[in-house]
């Protein structure tokens, strides 16, 4: 009789494996890049529609936020092509973007969407998702934002869907006042462009590097020095110390959530990369701290200098450094280095890191 009932309360194999596959749909799938979840459709009709609902695309979209790979351009005139850091798990259908309406050249990306700018004379600009070919045609700006405009994609999920909007942001100079920049903005919940009341001098936008968004902060390196900010709630610019830097050019990014810069260093034949975390302080100078320092073990005949050498993408588990016309991807967790590009491929001057999810504009 013991015996009888203690059978009776355990519990039959398939239940136990119709309870590990809800644990899987519901706490692993949003962690996965969009590959990977396309790949995943096929496993059942539940996953199917589960992963095609909008409430997962959102889920995902928040969940997953790792660098998956960079679209390049070796000039404008030729189309963009997708490089991934793990082939296996991320990558895009069309990686020329042959499904928006026109050419284009690849600008910058934030969280899934990537914004490119039409070759036509019109010079219209599009947001675009690769991973699901979803796209929008975006307004003409009112004011003109130069050949090469450092725009910013700013797009930070909401775990409400009705909050959640897209910006992009576009410093320009102002036509007779010479170092004087200004800033015109994008809303999606307006669907319109319109120029910030606030002005800034002591930079120039041709200086300007790419620009990277930091808990309501924009951020852009200038060239010999300093960093030109601008806070989109208080709508108010600054140029900041940019700390020292041993003169040398970097990029901006985020590091766990933290402002970030990186940049190279040559010793002794060996390449070194330093992400610098930013210290909070009222004062207007970046006070930064070293929290990694990678080694690259580089075996190519190129020389490691800061013409040909420069880094390209940094993300929470790896940076991207371009090295002639190679690209390498750094592990920092591993502490391992792979080659992403080989010699002989295209020479790409245009890199802008991606992120491989399923969120719809």
């Amino acid at each position: 009789m013991y015996r009888r009932k203690r059978r009776q309360n355990l519990p039959s194999s398939s239940n136990s494996e119709e309870d590990l596959t809800d644990i899987i749909r519901e706490h692993a799938l949003p962690f996965l890049p969009a590959k990977s979840l396309l790949r995943f459709m096929t496993v059942c009709h539940h996953w199917k529609r589960h992963i095609l609902t909008p409430s997962f695309h959102l889920n995902q979209s928040l969940r997953f936020t790792d660098i998956t790979g960079l679209f390049c351009q070796t000039t404008p005139e030729n189309p963009p092509v997708f490089i991934p850091i793990h082939p296996t798990s991320a990558g895009v259908p069309d990686p020329s973007l042959s499904f928006l309406p026109e050419p284009v050249v690849i600008k910058a990306s934030s969280n899934g969407l990537l914004c490119c700018q039409g070759r036509n004379e019109d010079k219209l600009y599009y947001l675009c998702n690769p991973a699901i070919k979803h796209w929008r045609k975006l307004p003409k700006p009112t004011a003109s934002l130069g050949s090469e405009p450092a725009l910013v994609v700013i797009f930070e999920p909401s775990e409400f869907p009705n909050i959640s909007e897209y910006k992009i942001i576009c410093p320009f100079e102002f036509a007779g006042f010479d170092g004087a920049i200004g800033f015109e903005i994008y809303s999606s919940k307006k669907n319109s462009w319109n120029v910030s009341g606030d002005f800034c001098f002591g930079a120039k936008n041709a200086t300007l590097g790419s620009g990277v968004h930091v808990n309501g902060v924009v951020y852009w390196p200038v060239k010999r020095g300093g960093i030109l900010s601008f806070d989109l709630t208080k709508d108010r610019s600054e140029l900041l110390d940019n700390g020292n830097s041993e003169g040398k050019d970097c990029i901006l990014g985020t590091y766990y959530g933290t402002l970030c810069k990186v940049y190279i260093e040559f010793d002794d034949e060996e390449l070194l990369v330093k992400v610098m975390v930013n210290i909070q302080l009222p004062q207007r100078v970046k006070m930064w701290e070293t929290v990694s320092c990678a080694g690259y073990p580089f075996d190519t005949d190129m020389p490691l200098d800061d013409i040909t050498s420069r880094v390209v993408a940094i993300g929470r588990e790896e940076a991207v450094v371009k090295c002639g016309n190679q690209l390498y991807s750094y592990d920092f967790e591993r502490m391992e280095t792979k080659i992403l590009s080989k010699p002989g491929e295209s020479h790409y001057n245009i890199c802008v890191p991606y992120v491989n999810n399923l969120v719809y504009l």
